[in-house]
């Protein structure tokens, strides 16, 4: 394969990886809206269906599932999965999505912090301009989004920082992400017994649920995971700052969202912080 066609593979698959992530956010903010599924129903619904997908991928690329995965990485998934479905309840799509985003690269910033790695001027102005843009869109007013969901979700995010984090230099991570999933679904599935008396669901939320597991999770990680390996650490990182554009516009489209100018201000802020810390540490970090 020469280097242009290998070249607009890794964009097409990047690209594709970065929709089914925004995906998530708008599929579950439609099931809890529209449809009369719960929560942690959506949540246990979500992580089955997510590992049944990965696990027909890994025994597609002929491997196996045993000793895939351990119970640390497992929890941290579940309680990304279980916080991100509970905030949605409250929150708007793009909202949700810039939380999540936010969190997770800021406690992988943070992480990093505390095992030696060292920022640099302008890395902590873009640290300090993306924590800055987080307060400022959960600070208390008119336009604030609802407090619990804020919280839920910055927690969820947390936990993906923690998850991602913990999965770094792993060989086959398609294969430990199925192991983990299928390690988080009687976790999950705890969590629904535990709120059996206001379980509800139809059939809509459901395969909304089944879409957000089998396929803009766990078909949108592995092609993800494919495409990882082509792009730089800072071109992986950078990317992802059109998850929560991708969420907020398709939370206008398909679901009659607003932006409002606080959500818009606060994000500029996150985002374009973030992209400071991590686009400096590519440039030093990658040749």
């Amino acid at each position: 394969m020469d280097a242009p066609h290998g070249s607009a593979r890794i964009a097409l698959l990047t690209a594709l990886a970065m929709v089914a992530f925004a995906g998530n956010s708008i599929l579950c903010r439609v099931a809890l809206r529209q449809t009369t599924i719960d929560a942690a129903t959506f949540t246990s619904v979500r992580i089955l269906a997510g590992a049944v997908a990965l696990a027909i991928v890994v025994r597609l690329r002929h491997g196996s599932l045993a000793s895939a995965g351990n119970w640390g990485s497992a929890i941290a998934l579940f309680v990304y999965a279980a916080g991100f479905s509970f905030a949605y309840l409250s929150l708007s799509a793009g909202t949700g999505a810039l939380l999540l985003f936010g969190a997770v690269q800021m406690t992988m910033i943070v992480i990093g912090l505390r095992s030696g790695e060292r920022l640099h001027g302008r890395q902590w102005i873009g640290l300090a301009l993306a924590l800055a843009g987080l307060v400022g869109l959960v600070l208390p007013g008119v336009t604030a989004p609802p407090l619990a969901g804020s919280l839920l979700m910055l927690s969820a995010g947390a936990a993906w920082g923690v998850y991602s984090i913990r999965g770094r230099g792993q060989r086959d991570p398609i294969r430990v992400t199925a192991g983990n999933f299928l390690l988080a679904t009687p976790i999950a599935a705890l969590l629904s017994l535990a709120g059996w008396r206001a379980a509800s669901w139809d059939s809509a939320g459901v395969g909304y649920a089944i879409v957000s597991g089998a396929l803009t999770s766990g078909i949108g990680y592995a092609i993800w995971y494919t495409a990882l390996p082509g792009l730089r650490a800072t071109s992986a990182a950078a990317v992802q700052l059109s998850v929560p554009v991708l969420a907020a516009l398709g939370g206008v489209v398909l679901l009659g969202e607003t932006v409002t100018p606080r959500l818009a201000l606060t994000a500029a802020a996150v985002l374009s912080g973030i992209a400071m810390v991590v686009t400096a540490r590519g440039r030093g970090t990658n040749r």
